[in-house]
């Protein structure tokens, strides 16, 4: 039986190798919070042997932010050092690598008032836009992966000991990401290859909308019209392959800003700023949410969609098959990167240029005539089930079957 240790570092060697495709030369950025402090030692040490020239780590602490925001004058979180926005924007100019772990603590805000973390969350968004543009447009190679701590753990498995839930926990990332097979870059290889296939033969579809049933969902969402459907990997301007997030199970693309109309309900909990937000219905009309309800978090929801003008429409439409490893593991994850690839799902805020032809070379302007929704925020939540249907709609009116009972046709 191999050692913990030695999947840890095939683990490492994936962030690495595949998801960020380090480069010979290139500075690479890791954004962590301090309880991922060995792993992150592994990921420096395998950036060098890939030939980086230096490794940035960017330490935080939801301990200390949580304190922040409980704490400090409601002046000072309208305030973000600049100098810390800056040097990540300055660093991504000079083509650095980005790589975010996410570690969620789901419950870490719930007794704070809703509003110092809106307001928080709001300063840090546009203070980092600039940053963020560049990851948006593909502009350098990002990836988000997670690390168990013990707070994320005790949510997916409330009933162990510590010990024993942050094992369990690195045993389904393993097997989640492909590091339990003996050769998992291979694996990833013949996962891309599928995921590709599906993109492509969406992309020659050529789809107007998308209509979206099942229990409390009835759902119509215009695509934009130049969309293009994007799976596991994307190129930088350079033309580095990378892959954004491990794990990656999506096919994905950008819905027309003012095309969204009817009633869609959330299948799986929204791990948002620290609160959690569930069992909720938005209501769009031309676009827009008109109505929003939750049994759980509906301040923390009304924040969000108050977040700015865009953050009512949506910038992202992806589909996922029911019967996908995330899925069948019987688990909620409590942490999007995982649980929005155990189901379709869409995203409310910031779309990216990159989902629609020429749209990383397109001014604000081109883009918001393609159907472009801007956003400080892009909210990813979880919409598939075991009884989702979705049909695709030619621009003759033509309905196509795409998935039945939560999966492919």
């Amino acid at each position: 039986m191999e050692t913990f240790d030695h999947y840890l570092d095939k683990y490492a060697e994936l962030a690495i190798r595949v998801g960020l495709n380090v480069q010979k030369d290139q500075t690479v950025v890791i954004m962590t919070p301090i309880s991922c402090a060995e792993f992150v030692r592994k990921l420096t040490k395998k950036a060098y042997e890939a030939g980086a020239k230096d490794v940035v780590i960017d330490w935080d602490d939801d301990e200390v932010k949580a304190l922040r925001l409980k704490h400090a004058p409601e002046s000072t979180l309208r305030e973000y050092p600049m100098w810390r926005a800056n040097g990540l924007e300055e660093m991504a100019k000079n083509d650095a690598a980005f790589l975010q772990i996410y570690a969620p603590n789901s419950d870490l805000l719930k007794d704070v008032d809703p509003e110092r973390v809106a307001i928080s969350s709001k300063t840090a968004a546009t203070a980092r836009e600039g940053f963020l543009n560049y990851m948006r447009n593909n502009q350098v190679s990002w990836l988000m992966v997670s690390y168990p701590t013990a707070e994320w753990s005790a949510k997916v498995f409330p009933n162990l000991s510590e010990a024993e839930r942050v094992k369990k926990l690195w045993e389904q990332i393993f097997k989640l990401t492909r590091v339990d097979k003996d050769d998992p870059v291979a694996a990833w290889n013949e996962h891309i290859e599928t995921l590709t296939g599906k993109q492509n033969m969406l992309n020659s579809k050529k789809y107007k909308q998308l209509h979206f049933k099942a229990e409390g969902t009835d759902l119509y969402i215009e695509l934009a019209p130049k969309h293009q459907w994007v799976a596991a990997g994307s190129e930088t301007e350079k033309g580095v392959f990378f892959i954004p997030n491990i794990p990656t199970e999506e096919v994905f693309t950008m819905p027309a800003k003012t095309g969204t109309n009817g009633t869609v309900r959330s299948t799986l909990p929204l791990s948002y700023q620290g609160s959690l937000i569930d069992g909720f219905s938005l209501t769009f009309e031309n676009g827009k949410v008109v109505k929003a309800t939750a049994e759980v978090g509906q301040e923390v929801l009304n924040k969000m969609l108050d977040m700015d003008e865009g953050a009512r429409y949506l910038g992202e439409v992806a589909l996922v098959p029911y019967d996908s490893p995330i899925s069948n593991s019987g688990l909620i994850y409590y942490n999007t990167l995982f649980d929005e690839n155990a189901s379709c799902h869409i995203a409310l805020g910031n779309s990216y240029p990159f989902t629609i032809e020429g749209g990383t070379s397109m001014s604000l302007e081109e883009l918001n005539q393609n159907g472009f929704n801007k956003s400080l925020i892009h909210v990813d939540f979880m919409i598939g089930s075991a009884d989702m249907a979705i049909d695709g709609l030619s621009e003759d009116g033509t309905r196509e079957p795409l998935f039945r009972n939560g999966n492919w046709v």
